[in-house]
């Protein structure tokens, strides 16, 4: 597994942090996230060919995600 940085439009408070963070660590192969507001990024522990996944995710969240 490789930690990726995502750039996260839509992001503005820590409460978007947590839905984000709470959302994408149920998803069966995240090992970790830690999302940023102020940097608009989230950072995020998967396997490459999981990121297409973890950017329908947040989407669904109401979030435009894309890699950095």
């Amino acid at each position: 597994m490789k930690e990726y940085v995502l750039k996260v439009e839509g992001m503005h408070c820590e409460g978007c942090e947590a839905r984000i963070e709470k959302a994408l660590q149920k998803m069966e192969k995240v090992e970790a996230v830690k999302a940023n507001h102020q940097t608009k990024e989230v950072r995020v522990k998967t396997e490459e060919k999981e990121l297409e996944k973890v950017l329908e995710k947040l989407s669904d969240l109401g979030f435009q995600g894309m890699m950095e």
